[in-house]
């Protein structure tokens, strides 16, 4: 909640009080009391950022209100160039490097942006909310199941007001689509598409060779592993690469899944899936032999998850991811000349129905319906609703969210709060699961047997793969010594 401060012998109030003594026809303006827009202190939030270089930029800037609220504490592990912008923008903010210092040393903080790499979102967030912190956390909410799950339940037992940093979820677009749905324009769904160029960096190849001697001096190596093993410096695995290693990242699943798959999760209501299986791409670099790379995600995969029928759709669901570039082909009703999905086919989404299909592009962007009669409509933004600058409407909903505190009006009506934002990673990191048991294998009779690539059948609710044991392993990670969760 915000903290209400006023030390001043006259408040406002007050100084409005008298000086309407002094003239029945003198009435002071707000913003003379402290300029155009002004905000009081105790309007504003205390804001501190995890992670301010890259994506953590907008993300601190847009959760400031460009400026309005009050950020008073910056922390990331690179001191450099990478993080120069975001402590320029707010010279007054005390700048950290350990999230932990930072937090022990701001009681007052009232709310926390998190935009590190997935593998220390959940130590960063449960950090800040066993402090009483609101916390918006970049997608996916965290690195496994287990820790999404710890987090989801932990914001509703702390009454903190969270959000995942999935911005088109606040697309007005999506209104438009789940409109399109509970009025039958489709029929029943029986089979989404969703897919993606990436990864659009370095995966499905072997990992860099540690090298101390090129560690910048700006970057805290160590801080920057957090609950990952001890490791020496990796050259390139800061600032961005980090995505293409299960120790670090979520590879292109967690990377676009929140985005993309939000929308027919959310359209359809759709809960934990009821089983996983996938394939994988492979890299030859040596005739007949594959690369064996278990620590790394794969150049690309096709990922098959199924669902059971909701209050929306009567019909079981097939979901279908693909990434790598590998796109689905045209259904019948959309025209051979049609690009599918974003106007360069690189993301999409299309939920098909009895009566016609559903297709746009990554974020709720350019929502068509094909319908079986041969109409093709373009959706138009809802009235009343925010305008498509999505990014800016989901900080600013979050925002409102935490002025009003835990369940209010404004904090239900987050489009993607833990409470939805955790069922729909769990089931990103479900696909994970499916790739990573992929290359499980043992040695039988000197040729290697690949016993996981089947079916896996998913106990959503108590997160466990029923019929895989082995594959459980992945639902939760070693943690180094000092960040256990």
């Amino acid at each position: 909640m915000v903290r209400k401060k006023n030390n001043d012998k006259t408040t406002r109030r007050d100084f409005i009080k008298k000086t309407s003594l002094l003239s029945t026809f003198f009435i002071v303006p707000r913003h003379v009391l402290g300029g155009v827009n002004y905000l009081a202190p105790s309007d504003q939030l205390a804001i501190a950022a995890i992670g301010i270089g890259g994506k953590g930029e907008s993300d601190i800037f847009l959760a400031s209100r460009k400026g309005k609220e009050r950020v008073i504490a910056l922390c990331d592990v690179d001191s450099g160039d990478y993080t120069k912008w975001s402590r320029k923008k707010f010279p007054k903010a005390k700048f950290y490097e350990d999230f932990r210092v930072m937090l022990d040393n701001h009681p007052e903080i009232d709310a926390v942006t998190i935009s590190t790499p997935d593998h220390t979102h959940a130590n960063a967030a449960i950090n800040s909310m066993e402090r009483n912190k609101h916390v918006y956390v970049q997608k996916p909410v965290s690195h496994n199941i287990r820790e999404t799950r710890i987090m989801t339940e932990m914001a509703r037992d702390k009454k903190v007001v969270s959000q995942m940093g999935n911005q088109g979820a606040s697309n007005p677009y999506q209104l438009s689509m789940q409109k399109w749905i509970k009025d039958g324009e489709i029929g029943n769904v029986d089979k989404v598409y969703v897919w993606t160029n990436r990864p659009v960096w370095p995966q499905g190849v072997l990992m860099p060779k540690s090298d101390n001697s090129k560690l910048p001096n700006s970057l805290n190596w160590d801080l920057w592993l957090g609950p990952a093993k001890k490791t020496d410096y990796i050259p390139g695995m800061h600032p961005f690469d980090w995505r293409g290693w299960w120790q670090y990242g979520t590879g292109a699943l967690g990377d676009m899944g929140c985005h993309i798959i939000d929308i027919p999760f959310k359209a359809l209501d759709l809960k934990y899936p009821t089983d996983v299986e996938c394939s994988v791409g492979s890299v030859y670099t040596r005739k007949w032999t594959p690369e064996y790379i278990p620590e790394g995600c794969p150049p690309s995969s096709s990922v098959t998850l199924h669902f059971e029928p909701t209050n929306l759709n009567n019909k079981r669901i097939e979901m279908i991811w693909t990434d790598g570039g590998i796109r689905p082909s045209h259904p019948d009703l959309i025209p051979a000349d049609f690009i599918l999905g974003s106007p360069d086919g690189k993301h999409g989404i299309m939920m098909i129905g009895t009566e016609g299909i559903i297709i746009c592009d990554e974020k709720a962007r350019n929502p068509f319906l094909f319908k079986k009669d041969g109409t093709k409509i373009k959706a138009k933004i809802p009235k009343n609703s925010v305008d498509e600058s999505t990014e800016w409407g989901h900080q600013e909903s979050w925002i409102k969210a935490c002025k009003s505190g835990f369940n209010s009006k404004e904090h239900l009506a987050l489009t993607s709060s833990f409470d939805y934002a955790g069922p729909l990673t769990e089931t990103v990191l479900m696909g994970n699961i499916a790739i990573r048991s992929y290359l499980l294998r043992r040695e039988i009779d000197d040729d290697w047997d690949y016993y996981a690539r089947t079916k896996l059948i998913w106990d959503g609710i108590n997160m466990k793969i029923k019929n895989l044991d082995e594959a459980n392993k992945f639902t939760r990670r070693e943690y180094r010594s000092g960040w256990e969760i």
